[in-house]
């Protein structure tokens, strides 16, 4: 974070010569005071404080601080610096630079994203497709990523939850509410009604329960 202008070391904005009592000794930065004309208020950014809208530099400084706790699109940090009080014209300018050295990068972040996405959480294509767009990610961008999940890979992982969620499942639980349970587990994730539907199939007849999966669940 950069320093207001104004809000300099409290040693070096005393008048020369000047001595604090005890009063003076329990100031702090940012209450009133008559020496240094600060008035009471939440710790601004670089970019609120000064200039109309900071400086590029502080712009990529703020970015980068961001990208260090995880990767963001684009639209994420334009609308971060929005927040911090960063003009648009130098919002863009930073997320620019960035972009040139490939700090920025939505096509990248995209990939990232939707495998991480799908390893670890067991997203579906569908729900990915959705959490891209609230991020601002483009169309093609989004449609380039997610195609690296081939069906066969949406399936696998589809039918590792089934087999996770049917081990906290009662053995005796009614087929028809198993059935619906699982199906519905895997639509909240994201996964089609018919990749859901052969998916759940398959894996209960491994599990060795009789029946066919050939009813059609709202």
């Amino acid at each position: 974070m950069g320093t207001r202008p104004g809000a300099s070391d409290p040693q070096r904005a005393r008048p020369a010569g000047s001595r604090r009592g005890p009063r003076g000794a329990r100031a702090r930065i940012g209450s009133p005071t008559a020496d240094s004309g600060l008035t009471e208020g939440p710790t601004a950014d670089p970019g609120a404080a000064g200039s109309e809208a900071g400086t590029v530099e502080q712009a990529k400084e703020a970015c980068l601080r961001l990208l260090a706790v995880r990767a963001r699109s684009r639209a994420e940090l334009a609308q971060r610096l929005a927040a911090k009080g960063y003009s648009a014209e130098v919002s863009e300018r930073a997320l620019d630079r960035l972009g040139e050295v490939g700090l920025v990068d939505d096509a990248a972040f995209a990939e990232q994203w939707v495998h991480s996405r799908h390893t670890f959480s067991g997203k579906g294509k569908q729900a990915l497709a959705q959490e891209l767009r609230r991020k601002g990610v483009a169309q093609s961008d989004a449609v380039a990523a997610l195609d690296a999940i081939t069906t066969d890979d949406e399936e696998t992982r589809a039918a590792e939850l089934v087999r996770r969620k049917l081990r906290s499942l009662p053995r005796d639980l009614d087929r028809d509410k198993m059935i619906r349970r699982l199906v519905g587990m895997l639509a909240r994730r994201g996964y089609g009604q018919s990749t859901a539907y052969r998916v759940v199939k398959a894996e209960l007849a491994d599990q060795g329960f009789e029946g066919d999966l050939d009813e059609t669940i709202d």
